[in-house]
Parts: structure tokens; sequence; C-alpha cells
């Protein structure tokens, strides 16, 4: 029971966000108690043991980090590490008949060489490092912007000052420039995948919900690398949470908030804890770390659209590493990074207007890295002198309609499909590399979009809670983005505008806008 019946801040949600907004008010010196449903904090960015009897601490729903900046973890003294990761990806292809692939990593000269033993020549490779030099370019310029104030579009444009960048990312599809930079399928499918993560979009889709993710995972921490959370995700959320409450934060779990109601300057929050009936606890402000479709019902709004996401989440344990039929490369390096599964670009195009037609794609993509071979202290000792290995599996283009018709029955027909499109990169059955539980059952489970609605109140499944939004400020989005109709309620979720992915972002800038910032 909260030892008071006013707060300076009451928060709703204990996701990574609502940590990050709790220790960033409570060490301003405000009362602060963060209210959560689930039995523990962290949300989504958790970590857990999901097989019987196995040791291995999976990131069992996010998994990497990127967007998380340095400066939130300098301020609130957070104890936790990241690595980053040797190799950025491994593509797997056959060509004339024969196993091969596209390596991207361990320095300059052997990522050209890789792309020439996959094209013949350096004009990709020329074309790859050309791109990316400017997408790093605009992290640079972009990336400390969002623990800012919004800026409008002519203010980020200025900053991001070069016509050709802001065309490509912010203004035409980003198919265009894909096509018209890079003609090997694969090249080309291998770049656009970072606009389809968790987002059911065409390369050329009007909306530009393609180039807003894209921009979100190319910019991060200013350099777009991809890192491992040291100890897995939980190992950054209870860092978080660990701050919070030193700094005389309350965080209470177990406590469902069932309404908001305030008059814009003061606040009321209802909640229930266990058997005991509802309670009130009143608040300057509420700071809501939820979806908004969650925060419109809380306060009795009008429902925002619908969210949809369109994943596949495939966490495995493993005995080995499988074996490659690419045998230049080693799959210590290839599993490392991203390892591309049927992510050519007419395979993702085929598998986008399959899925918008209503039909799980007959070619499912998908995308695996290894944790366990960057960070072993996720297993322990035992396993890892055993060369038991970690697998997540993130499959694109699967959104939650899909599995409305019957969600364990297309879930396992999803999967098998999935993992036949990785097995015929590989030199063994990957099932027979697959570890068992202390009941003898393969370690593996895969959970969908309606999945992580259910398990996490995801709206949709949606990762980012609704699509992304370019980091500019638009009508009505307030000072720092996180702004609703109401003074006095702040949106510090992954559907805030600069949200999504693991970040700590929206908690930062609702706590600046609490505090007046």
């Amino acid at each position: 029971m909260p030892d008071r019946d006013a707060y300076d801040a009451v928060i709703v949600g204990g996701g990574h966000n609502g940590l990050v907004a709790a220790a960033y008010l409570a060490r301003a010196g405000r009362s602060v108690l963060l209210l959560e449903r689930l039995p523990g904090t962290g949300g989504a960015a958790v970590s857990s043991r999901p097989f019987a009897g196995v040791d291995a601490r999976l990131s069992r729903y996010s998994y990497l980090v990127s967007l998380l900046p340095k400066k939130i973890v300098r301020d609130l003294d957070l104890d936790f590490r990241v690595r980053t990761r040797t190799v950025s990806s491994y593509t797997p292809a056959e060509r004339a008949g024969r196993p091969t692939g596209l390596l991207v990593g361990g320095g300059e000269a052997r990522t050209r060489q890789a792309f020439a033993r996959l094209t013949g020549d350096h004009r990709e490779y020329d074309a790859w490092r050309d791109f990316y030099a400017m997408t790093g370019q605009v992290a640079r310029r972009v990336f400390p912007t969002l623990t800012e104030p919004l800026p409008t579009r002519t203010e980020l444009r200025a900053r991001v000052d070069d016509a050709t960048a802001w065309r490509t990312l912010f203004e035409e599809p980003i198919g265009t420039a894909i096509e018209a930079r890079f003609a090997d399928d694969l090249v080309r499918g291998v770049v656009l995948t970072d606009a389809l993560i968790g987002t059911f979009a065409d390369a050329h889709d009007p909306s530009l919900r393609q180039n807003r993710c894209f921009l979100y995972h190319v910019i991060g921490g200013g350099t777009g690398d991809w890192n491992v959370p040291v100890g897995g995700m939980g190992a950054l959320t209870t860092a978080i949470a660990d701050a919070a409450r030193a700094a005389g934060a309350t965080l209470r779990t177990g406590c469902e908030v069932t309404g908001i109601a305030t008059d814009g300057q003061r606040g009321e929050v209802t909640y229930r804890e266990g058997e005991d009936g509802e309670r009130t606890v009143a608040a300057r402000h509420v700071l809501v770390n939820a979806s908004p479709q969650a925060l419109a019902a809380l306060l009795g709004d009008a429902p925002p659209p619908p969210a949809e996401g369109a994943q596949l989440k495939v966490n495995m344990l493993l005995k080995r590493l499988p074996r490659l039929r690419d045998t230049a490369v080693d799959p210590r390096e290839a599993f490392a990074g991203t390892f591309h599964i049927a992510e050519g670009y007419e395979e993702l195009a085929a598998a986008y207007a399959q899925a918008a037609a209503g039909a799980p794609p007959a070619a499912p993509p998908s995308e695996i890295y290894c944790h366990s071979l960057t960070d072993p202290t996720i297993l322990a000792p035992d396993l890892v002198e055993r060369g038991y290995q970690t697998l997540t599996l993130f499959g694109l283009h699967t959104p939650a309609r899909l599995f409305a018709r019957d969600n364990d029955a297309v879930r396992a027909d999803l999967l098998k499909s999935t993992l036949a499109q990785l097995d015929a990169h590989l030199a063994e059955p990957l099932a027979d590399c697959l570890a068992l539980d202390a009941e003898g059952r393969p370690c593996i489970e895969a959970k969908t979009p309606l999945d992580l609605e259910r398990d996490l109140g995801l709206p949709g499944g949606n990762i980012f809670h609704r699509d992304l939004a370019f980091p500019y400020a638009q009508e009505d989005t307030g000072r720092w983005g996180v702004e609703t109709r109401h003074a006095n309620v702040l949106l510090c979720g992954a559907g805030a505008v600069r949200g999504g992915g693991v970040s700590g972002i929206p908690g930062h800038n609702a706590a600046m806008a609490a505090m007046g910032a």
C-alpha cells in the first residue's frame, strides 16, 4: 500500500520508459509512485528462463539495444553495459547452384572482399559504403535531438543539411533510393530489412511508414550500431529500477490501473491491488507508460486508430550452432550478427504481397542472432562449457490479422515454414541442434502479435504501439512529443513521438515535460 495519498507524479506502467521517468523525477526531488500491472517491472525489456529446468536467461521480447542514449545511462548512473557485435550481418544465398553468402563486418577489406565474392566486383560495396556514410551523417546530426525539445521540420532539415539525404529518408519511399543505388537483389534486401522490423509495409508504401522505421534503425547511438545488452535486457531494466528506488521512487507491482481522472492541474489514479478492491491516489502529473489505446481507455476518451503488429518472435536454445552449407563462413561469425533468411528484395516484396492478401508468406522472411556468442553471461557456466548457444529469430511480414482465425495453428505452421527457410542454408537440420528442457521438450518458443497483445498489452501486438513518427514537431505534438490534450497527463511509452525500441527516450522526455523543462 502506498505510504501517502498524493504524489508529485504517478506513473502508470513499469516498462523501461516508465522506470526512466521515475528515476529522473525522483532524482529531481519529486515524490513518485509507479504502478505496474504485472508481477515485475520491465515490460517487454525483460530476461526470463522460458525453458523448464534450463538456466538460460533469454531476452524474451526486446533483445537488442541501439536507441538508448549514453546521456540517460550517465544521468541515472546506471550499472549497465553493452557490447558491440563484431559482425554486422550474414546473408546466405545460392548462386549458380552453389551456396554462398554476404558477410558484413570484420573490417573494410574483408567486407569489400565479401561483396566481390557474392556479386563479382566492387560496385555494390562502393554503393553500400556511400549509402551508409550518408545515413551515418544523418545519425550523428539527428540522434542528439531525440532528448531535446522537438525541432520543427524546417529545423531538423537544416540540421541534416544534406538535400539528398533528406529526400532519401524523409520524402521519398526508401525503395526508390535502394533501387537507384543497388543492383543486386540480395544486397537490396539486406538494406530494406531495417525498414521492416515490426513494420508491415512495402518498400514503396506512400505513407512512408517504412522510411520512419528505417530512420530509427540507422540513427541509434549516432552510429546505427545495434549492441548486445550484457546480462540481457533484464539487466537494463533492473538497473533502471534500482536507480529509481535509490532516488526515492516507490515502485509497486501487481497493481492494475483502472482509470484516470484529471482537471488539467490535479489528477486521480484509480487502481486495483490483489483482492483489496480499488484505491485512488492523487497526483500533480500522471505519466502513462502504456499504449495510446490504453491511455484513451483509462481517460474515457475516444480510442485512436487501431494498431497492428507484424512479427513472429522465436527464442531457442541450442546444444551447438548448426553447420552452414556455405563452408567459407564460420557459424560463430554468421550468427554473431544479424543472420538474414529469405530477405532478398523480391522475396520481401512477395512475402508482403501474400500477407497483405491474407495468407502467411510461403517463404517467411526472418533474421536471427546469437546473443550468447557476444555475451555468454546469460547462460549458466556448465552450459557455456558444453557449447550451448541461444538463437533469437525475428520474423517479418506476419501481421496480426493472419493469426485471428486460429492463433495456435497458424503459429505452428508459420514456425515450421520459417525454420524450413533456415534449414535450406544449413548443412544439418536445426532440429538436431536444439537443446531439450528438463521434460525432454525442444527448447524453442514462438510468440505471435496476438501472444504479445495478451502477454504485454501491446495493441495488436505492435511493438511500437502505433506507427512510428518522424522525429520533428507536427500539429498537436507539443514541446516534447509526450503531451496529451490534458495538461498534466503525459504519454511516456513507445507510442510517444520519438518512441519505439528500447531507448528510454519517451521516459526522459516525459520527465522533462513534467518538470517544465
